[in-house]
């Protein structure tokens, strides 16, 4: 196998730090609930898939409304780590876990899960394509997470 040029790793740098960034800022402009900011960061034919039987708002627009509603019945404070990043030219693949710190209905909740991401570049820049929430458990912090397992 050839060894990469240097160019070729700088480049692969770069573009690994620019989509370790969109998790992050994704994290932020929950937190500061900016929709066009938010919806910004996926492209004009990105989606996201919440699970369940929810449908997936496909396009910026559809994006928009999801997320506006979404934000208007729960507060979120998420927080991502442990990013995995794989790397295929102009695509790239990836995957980020999310602990969750919430409120809904006036109750503390407490949630951990994963996203599951495609991204692209558009441009100069990396967009999320789709990203796919999984939840090991989204429960009320009083009732903690072990309580919810053992209900499986």
């Amino acid at each position: 196998m050839a060894a990469k040029s240097i160019e070729t790793l700088v480049r692969e740098l770069a573009d690994r730090e620019a989509i370790r960034d969109l998790p992050l800022k994704y994290c932020h402009y929950v937190w500061k609930k900016d929709m066009p900011a938010l919806v910004n960061l996926f492209t004009d034919d990105g989606e996201f898939d919440a699970g369940g039987d929810q449908p997936v708002p496909k396009g910026k627009e559809a994006l928009t409304k999801a997320y506006q509603q979404g934000l208007s019945t729960l507060d979120p404070h998420p927080f991502i780590h442990n990013h995995i990043i794989e790397l295929h030219g102009d695509r790239a693949t990836g995957t980020c876990y999310l602990e969750l710190r919430a409120t809904r209905d006036g109750k503390s909740m407490i949630a951990a899960g994963y996203y599951d991401d495609e991204y692209a570049r558009v441009g100069e820049d990396w967009k999320f394509r789709s990203r796919k929430v999984t939840m090991y458990y989204f429960v009320p912090l009083s009732e903690g997470w072990a309580e919810q397992q053992n209900k499986q």
